[in-house]
């Protein structure tokens, strides 16, 4: 029988996280002592008049997302924006992370490569201790050029080496900058052992196009976002056929145009699609972080506990772990339900 979905119930069931960016977890009360310890006029008095609201669609989120961003400076500034993120994860009972993160918005305000990933990774070796595993995915902003995509891609070379940073991704505004225009850089990417995956954000000019390039071309390990894919069942079942995860966030979606793209998630899990369910830019989208997604996208599918657990497990499925991580952790979610008796 399928139980009723409950918060305790999501609250302790092992997940992982795949779509998440750290400069969009970032809460008023951190940007605002982030701002006086820089110096930074954010004319803000409080972290109560910090307003981290945005008009329809995109480009707006854009706006306030790179205008709350700037008062991160310093290592610190990275840490503990990373450190604050990874605790709340711990308490949401999150195993495995996969967290996006900008250098191009910060190298080109002046902030080093070295500073951002120095502050992040050593929140996440903290972060350990509290059973939080987790691993960097570097987005290119695709408004920027190609040559700046080289750059940092070259930066990141000693990171990846070490193993901090395991794949790359694409974001940012998506209009006249498909995923085509950063073919060579991703071919680089792949060949230096690097996991692919990019933003195709539906309801966008020529998004169909865009998930066709990004899987059929590019051909990346993962699909973020990329619901537009429903409207070609031809690609759909490739994807699927594929077992290529993708990420779905609907709370993001209700937050920057009204709609949570149930009809096209529904239907990528109907059909068997290896989809999960994750939070993008959680203080920004109304403090919603994965709990909550899970949560009220249950609720306005009529889901129960049984479709949730499938996204559990997804997410586990389509994490760039190895073999011996995803059966472990499938084997905690089997666990959990097993003590739920």
């Amino acid at each position: 029988m399928n139980k009723e979905l409950t918060r305790e119930f999501i609250a302790g069931l092992p997940k992982a996280e795949l779509h998440v960016h750290i400069e969009g977890t970032l809460e008023p009360e951190l940007e605002f002592t982030c701002a006086q310890r820089n110096q930074i006029d954010i004319q803000a008095k409080s972290p109560a008049d910090i307003d981290h609201s945005y008009g329809y669609g995109l480009t707006e989120f854009l706006k306030a997302y790179y205008r709350g961003m700037k008062v991160l400076r310093t290592e610190q500034d990275f840490y503990e924006v990373t450190w604050s993120f990874l605790q709340k994860m711990a308490q949401s009972n999150v195993k495995h992370v996969e967290l996006f993160f900008d250098p191009q918005a910060h190298t080109t305000r002046g902030i080093t490569f070295e500073t951002v990933i120095e502050g992040i990774h050593a929140a996440i070796v903290d972060a350990q201790a509290l059973g939080v595993d987790t691993q960097l995915v570097m987005c290119f902003l695709r408004e920027l050029s190609k040559q700046s995509a080289w750059k940092t891609l070259a930066s990141a070379k000693p990171y990846h080496e070490k193993g901090w940073i395991i794949g790359v991704g694409l974001d940012s505004a998506e209009h006249h900058n498909p995923p085509l225009k950063f073919m060579t850089v991703f071919d680089e990417a792949q060949r230096q052992g690097y996991f692919l995956t990019m933003h195709c954000d539906p309801k966008q000019v020529d998004s169909v196009e865009h998930v066709k390039q990004a899987l059929e071309v590019i051909e990346v390990d993962r699909l973020d976002h990329g619901m537009s894919i429903v409207q070609n069942a031809d690609l759909m079942e490739y994807l699927i056929s594929q077992q290529i995860g993708i990420t779905a966030c609907p709370i993001a979606y209700y937050y920057t145009r009204k709609d949570m793209e149930q009809k096209a998630i529904m239907e990528l899990f109907a059909k068997g699609a290896v989809i999960s369910l994750n939070s993008d830019d959680p203080s920004y989208k109304g403090g919603n972080y994965i709990n909550d997604v899970y949560y009220k996208f249950g609720q306005k599918c009529g889901w129960g506990e049984d479709e949730i657990v499938q996204i559990a497990q997804n997410s586990f499925q389509s994490a760039w772990i190895s073999p011996e991580a995803k059966a472990s952790y499938l084997q905690q979610i089997d666990a959990y339900l097993q003590n739920l008796g």
